[in-house]
């Protein structure tokens, strides 16, 4: 019998694979690759919420895991992943320059921003009231990294694409089984897909919908990332990550020309140089209103967990939101209750009204 069966490939369950292979652990993972908000994400990683000037949520204890977790798949993989990058928010008045210096003060902000002006200039961006800089910034090759991990999931003979059918999951008091694989627990990292999940499916999901570009602009010349009304990301060879939009309504994973005219009108307004648009993605972010994870165990069936809800953040939230529930289930570490399912009353009270 495994100790554990996961159902998702993308960051949320490629963190808690890694948890389970740190642990000596063993698992099987089920992925169907109908989400790919992993895949085409932006990847970027920063401390703080620069449209409101806040710390992002648990910032230190995500960072102090995000650098030895991305360093130890690198290893593993034989890859690079983490590219550590100042991201820089260029400034349009006096005002917003003022508004940076005041945020930096505040005690919880001032390890993430600078106080010293980027005055640097680059030629296609023009800069008259400069830059700020988020420290500990940078971004995850995320389609990479999921194409990789697959391939060593492969070769460790403990992967399976295929779309998980609920109906053939059997529960038992101290195992699930499904097919012909037992497992002690099964962890839900479906990502948009959970809504399909009938164990979980009545969580406060709301999947937000993000649209980017990867553009070509051989005169562009960034070495940094720059972050506007949209983030333009250096990620070689002249090429451009350009992101991202917010859809709340469209819950497809396909592109549209409207945000596609969106990005490109604000990039437009950002850099003034020649680019050409090589790609556009889509897809469909697992996000909750309140930006908080959805992480725990099922309140009737104690083998059946879920980790979900990482939303725009995955790159920072994965590894700490594995570890939480990786003590949860094994050590029986309470859970922060702005995570837990459990404290969702309406989900709860759901299964023992129709129990």
């Amino acid at each position: 019998m495994l100790d554990y069966i996961i159902v998702g490939s993308g960051l949320a369950g490629i963190a808690f694979s890694e948890m389970a292979i740190q642990n000596q652990k063993s698992f099987f993972v089920f992925n169907n690759q109908s989400q790919n908000s992993s895949k085409i994400a932006g990847g970027l990683y920063n401390p703080v919420i620069l449209k409101r000037f806040s710390e992002v949520w648990h910032a230190k204890e995500q960072l102090d895991l995000v650098y030895p977790f991305y360093a130890t798949l690198e290893k593993k993989l034989g890859v690079k992943l983490n590219y550590k990058l100042p991201l820089l928010r260029k400034f349009y008045s006096a005002e917003e320059q003022n508004n940076w210096f005041t945020a930096s003060d505040k005690p919880n902000l001032s390890t993430f921003l600078s106080t010293e002006l980027i005055t640097k200039k680059w030629d296609a961006i023009p800069s008259p009231f400069n830059f700020g800089e988020v420290l500990f910034s940078g971004y995850v090759d995320t389609p990479l990294l999921l194409t990789a991990y697959q391939s060593f999931l492969i070769q460790e003979n403990k992967y399976k694409e295929e779309t998980f059918d609920y109906s053939q999951l059997l529960l038992h008091s101290d195992s699930v089984q499904y097919k012909d694989i037992k497992a002690k627990h099964i962890v839900f990292a479906e990502g948009f897909g959970m809504l399909l999940n009938p164990f979980f499916s009545k969580l406060p999901l709301d999947g937000t919908k993000g649209e980017l570009l990867l553009i070509k602009a051989p005169n562009l010349n960034l070495d940094v990332i720059v972050k506007s009304s949209v983030f333009v990301m250096p990620t070689g060879n002249d090429y451009y990550k350009v992101g991202a939009t917010y859809n709340w309504e469209d819950k497809t994973n396909l592109p549209t020309e409207a945000a596609k005219k969106e990005l490109t009108d604000n990039l437009k307004e950002l850099i003034k140089c020649d680019f050409e648009i090589m790609e556009h993605y889509a897809g469909v972010r697992p996000t909750v209103k309140d930006r908080r994870p959805l992480v725990g165990t099922h309140p009737i069936h104690k083998n059946l967990h879920v980790l979900n809800g990482l939303g725009t953040r995955g790159v920072m939230l994965a590894p700490e939101m594995a570890k939480e529930l990786f003590n949860h289930i094994e050590n029986q570490t309470p859970l922060d209750q702005h995570i837990d399912i459990k404290s969702i009353k309406n989900f709860v009270s759901s299964f023992y009204q129709n129990e």
